[in-house]
């Protein structure tokens, strides 16, 4: 091959490179839509660099390597960052590691040389503009020139202060930080189980959760959902306290309000950067929120000015990325699935394969978009990784062999469940029968009877299923004309176990409003959302005749829930269902106003042991002295309760700045004896 035709077919795989990675930026960073994983996205981007290094002359002002990935979504303005919000470079090599802490001795000198390690987030990077102490603008990073305005949803955010507070530290005349808007893992859980139920896509992960939330048209929604913000960098500043290392700039952010990371270290050596990087993976679960490495940055501000900056990354820090948690496996099946409210659901039956410690054999395709946009097919090799370390995710299909594979996938036209033709909503297909369909009313009463809402005990799937495919049970009704001589006629059933049901249910039917509710299934109501919602109105019937308006009145309620409850007060089969029951002996204790207390007001959650009383038992004391309890901490956060061995809930409240007492201070603060 001669020089030109080698420095062509150089030429060729640039540009494919260059167009590879322009279009995942989009996917990434624009649609929210990753379709490979990190590691396979830095393979491209280290190629690319490679080969411009190798070959000057085929670098162009346009390249990916130029310039920092993203592009401005068109429906929020554009804003001009007050500096440049440069991306990291990202390894994996201790030895570059080595090789990075040598690059910046030779330039700095000096033996003493201290890093600031941080934990590398993973979520959305924003940037964050104060004005004589107020909130000014807050924008993403798009371009790292350019971003998109989202000060009204930024504005949402509780642990984002819309005031600096001065007492400790001098504010700025002007100030512009850099922070990571994440979502916790178990705030992710909770959304996505909300969108399914609701029959709306889930996210991928958390990052694209945070992500899709901080870009809500509707400032009411990115408000629906708990995100925190951890500040870790100045990039601009006039006035204000001299700041010297980074170890000053974190303390002036926790002076002003602004939440860091309590996980931040400073260190003098490498071989404390790897210690470091050991404990962070290890404690990657347990953090409540989703990291994918360490951040080490210089400490002296000044040594930083000295080092400069890349056209794309700072000389004086570096991404340490943590290995990927993937493998690759291939599609044995593809099944369908028919949820509570009869969205049909594809998913991958996957050979086998552990990823981070945990055996994964199925993976959620979402939808038929989902599914022909990745092309994906029986027999497929597949790229698998744990998304947010929780959810397993196919992230892309491996090149096709040679040899004959399957058909493209379909949905089917009819129900598995009950053949009933199904009908299409968007990218969703969906079941119409309602109730009718096996699938739907199954998962229906497994719900009804569930802990949180009637806790029928000895209702778990398997007596669902013997229930309903008997026809013993057609709707939730049904669960109350149950008679001992029927339920010995199953399988499952002997004498006593039929009596045991038959006493759970019977204990049921005196049970709370609140409860009542939740067991319902109304779309987007949760536990605490039906606790609000009985706590306001006192009675079933009041509920009912509500409108819209009057629901969005609710402490915790916004225009997404009050429409979900008044359209399925509308609905005359719910109302069926709901005369039945109570026509059937269902009695509900009507729901006395909160009461005031020593607690009034404030939202408490619990973790680890307690000594002298359950968790059941606190929560119930903390909501008579008039607080509200949740099961996670958030931003709504008032007040922890720590008991022996807490968890992460501990760690989060501390990241937050949320007060933590002991189970011995609770019970003096509510007056317990």
């Amino acid at each position: 091959m001669t020089r030109t035709a080698s420095l062509n077919a150089v030429r060729r795989r640039v540009e494919r490179l260059r167009a590879k990675i322009r279009r995942h930026d989009r996917l990434y960073y624009v649609l929210d839509r990753p379709t490979i994983s990190d590691a396979q996205y830095d393979r491209l981007f280290a190629e690319l660099t490679r080969l411009e290094a190798e070959y000057p002359r085929l670098v162009t002002p346009d390249s990916p390597t130029k310039r920092v990935a993203g592009g401005a979504v068109p429906s929020f303005p554009t804003v001009r960052h007050l500096a440049p919000m440069l991306s990291l470079e990202s390894v994996t090599d201790p030895d570059a590691v080595r090789r990075f802490d040598e690059r910046v001795r030779k330039t700095v000198g000096g033996s003493r040389l201290q890093y600031m390690l941080e934990p590398k987030f993973d979520g959305l990077s924003l940037e964050v503009v104060y004005r004589d102490g107020a909130l000014d603008r807050a924008s993403t990073r798009g371009d790292g020139e350019h971003g998109e305005g989202v000060t009204e949803n930024v504005k949402t955010i509780r642990a984002v202060p819309l005031r600096l507070d001065d007492a400790s530290h001098r504010v700025p005349r002007l100030l512009s930080v850099r922070g990571e808007a994440v979502m916790r893992t178990e705030d992710f859980r909770a959304l996505n189980a909300r969108l399914e139920r609701d029959g709306q896509a889930p996210f991928a992960n958390p990052r694209n959760a945070a992500a899709g939330s901080i870009r809500q048209l509707d400032a009411r929604i990115s408000a629906e959902r708990r995100l925190q913000v951890f500040f870790y960098d100045i990039l601009h500043i006039e006035g204000g306290p001299r700041l010297t290392d980074d170890a000053s700039v974190l303390q002036a952010f926790a002076g002003w309000g602004l939440v860091t990371s309590p996980r931040a270290r400073l260190c003098e050596k490498p071989d404390e950067i790897f210690t470091y990087h050991r404990e962070m993976e290890r404690l990657r679960e347990a953090l409540g929120y989703e990291i994918d490495g360490i951040v080490l940055k210089l400490n002296d501000l000044g040594a930083r000015q000295r080092l400069r900056a890349t056209g794309r990354h700072p000389r004086w820090a570096l991404a340490f990325k943590f290995t990927p948690r993937e493998e690759q496996t291939v599609i044995e099946q593809i099944v369908v699935q028919v949820g509570r409210t009869g969205v049909l659901t594809p998913v991958a039956v996957l050979r086998p394969v552990g990823i981070g410690g945990v055996t994964v054999a199925r993976a959620t395709l979402h939808n038929r978009e989902e599914i022909a946009r990745k092309d994906l097919r029986v027999g497929d090799a597949v790229r698998v990784i744990r998304a947010g370390d929780v959810i397993p995710e196919i992230v892309e299909r491996l090149p096709r062999s040679g040899a004959r594979h399957s058909r493209p996938f379909s949905m089917p036209r009819r129900c598995p469940e009950c053949h009933t033709k199904v009908v299409r909503e968007g990218p969703f297909d969906r079941c119409p029968n309602g109730l009718a369909c096996p699938a739907q009313l199954k998962r229906a009463i497994a719900h009804f009877g569930s802990r949180d809402a009637l806790d029928i005990r000895g209702l778990g799937a398997e007596t669902v299923d013997a229930l309903v495919s008997s026809g013993l049970v057609r709707s939730v009704a049904d669960l109350f004309t149950l008679r001992a001589r029927d339920l010995v006629k199953l399988e499952r059933f002997a004498d006593l176990s039929a009596a045991n049901l038959l006493q759970a249910i019977d204990k049921a039917r005196r049970t709370t409003l609140w409860r009542f509710l939740h067991a319902l299934g109304i779309p987007s109501v949760g536990v605490q959302t039906a606790r609000d919602l009985a706590e306001h109105f006192g009675s079933l019937d009041a509920i009912r005749s509500a409108g819209e308006a009057e629901i969005e009145k609710v402490s915790g309620v916004g225009p997404i829930v009050a429409h979900e409850v008044a359209e399925f007060f509308r609905q005359p089969g719910n109302l069926r269902a709901i005369d039945l029951c109570r026509r059937r002996g269902v009695a509900l204790a009507e729901a006395a106003p909160r009461p005031r207390g020593p607690l009034a007001g404030k939202v408490v959650v619990f973790t680890g042991g307690l000594e002298s009383m359950s968790r059941e038992e606190a929560e119930e004391l903390a909501r008579a002295r008039g607080a509200r309890t949740a099961r996670s901490v958030g931003a709504h956060t008032d007040l922890v309760v720590a008991g022996t061995e807490p968890g992460s809930k501990y760690d989060k409240a501390r990241a937050l700045g949320v007060r933590v007492i002991d189970e011995r201070a609770f019970r003096k603060l509510s007056g317990a004896r």
